[in-house]
């Protein structure tokens, strides 16, 4: 019986990684990317409904949305005063900050109306939250 054994594992030592090794290929040369049409495909990398990983999100974006949604749930004050603090806490979002508080005050814009928006204007990055209000009014 011992001697039996030793003969199936002999042959499954020797025959398994060649066909690992064939069937591995087989499954990369039958890929898109190998240069075959499509039709011929014997083995897929993948299938339609894998999830797709989400592309990380620049932190000047995610700023943006933070400060957006503030103004929508208090007001324009606030997500100014937050946004100074933001880029006094984080000095890399400096060179960002101007294009933020522009977005802030169109969307100001949108929210209160032309007189009601300038109201919340203060010297954040420039006044860019006033420009902002501007360019929105000049386009309405």
């Amino acid at each position: 019986m011992t001697h039996t054994a030793r003969r199936i594992g002999r042959s499954l030592a020797l025959v398994l990684p060649v066909v690992l090794v064939l069937s591995g290929t087989l499954a990369v040369t039958s890929v898109p990317w190998a240069g075959q049409s499509t039709e011929s495909q014997m083995l897929t990398a993948s299938s339609q409904n894998v999830s797709v990983r989400a592309k990380s999100r620049a932190p000047q974006d995610i700023l943006l949305d933070r400060m957006l949604a503030e103004l929508q749930e208090k007001d324009a004050g606030t997500a100014l005063t937050h946004l100074q603090r933001e880029v006094e806490a984080r000095p890399s979002l400096a060179k960002h900050c101007m294009s933020i508080a522009r977005a802030l005050g169109r969307a100001a814009v949108e929210r209160y109306g032309p007189t009601r928006a300038q109201t919340f204007s203060r010297p954040v990055c420039d006044l860019s939250f006033a420009t902002g209000v501007s360019q929105q009014t000049q386009g309405s």
